[in-house]
């Protein structure tokens, strides 16, 4: 019974679409319908609007977390699965025909309950390449590499009887799982920036 609840619970939260939600209620805009036409807060933030672009970010970041975090404190043996199922929540919403955003809002909520050193670690990565190449995409994918190879060196130093400092240590195959899973969102993304089509982000 858990393990269906925690499915439930965690998809249903990941599968909210602030996004949409947000630019249809303050500016009656479909963001469904301009950009790059995701619900994320990258394409909100192509209407214009940066309270909305962040309004969005808090939120997406909050549905990843909120499941995540409750069941660590009430199902620690099926966090996983909650932190899977949050992110496919967002990826594949029921309510949109199954075409949700990229995750990456949603993916930083979910390793921030696991581990704020993690979420620390990903948000630095993330503005350090922003800045130097202007692209959010590849700041997504870089720094969710990042992110499992931290985590990977961490855990294998544990394992090996080194000395730590008393971090959170998640499990790297989930981080792994994410971070194949965030290149598989921005596919498109990627054959842009290959092609040196993808749109940068003005800072």
């Amino acid at each position: 019974m858990d393990f269906f609840l925690v499915i439930l619970f965690s998809y249903l939260s990941g599968s909210i679409p602030f996004g949409l939600l947000i630019t249809k209620t303050f500016t009656k805009i479909d963001i469904r319908k301009i950009g790059s036409k995701n619900i994320g807060a990258t394409n909100v933030l192509r209407t214009g609007n940066k309270y909305l672009a962040a309004s969005t970010l808090l939120l997406d970041a909050l549905k990843g977390y909120v499941p995540v975090q409750i069941c660590i404190n009430y199902f620690p043996e099926l966090v996983l699965l909650s932190c899977l199922a949050t992110f496919l929540g967002h990826v594949f919403p029921v309510w949109l025909k199954f075409k949700g955003g990229k995750g990456v809002a949603t993916y930083l909520g979910v390793i921030t309950a696991l581990s704020i050193q993690l979420c620390f670690i990903f948000t630095f990565t993330w503005l350090v390449v922003l800045l130097i190449f202007k692209y959010s995409s590849l700041s997504s994918m870089f720094a969710a590499l990042t992110v499992f190879i931290v985590n990977l060196i961490r855990e294998t130093f544990i394992s090996s009887g080194g000395f730590i400092v008393n971090f959170q240590i998640p499990d790297s195959k989930i981080l792994f799982i994410f971070f194949i899973m965030i290149i598989f969102t921005h596919r498109e993304n990627i054959s842009k920036l290959k092609n040196k089509t993808e749109q940068k982000i003005k800072i």
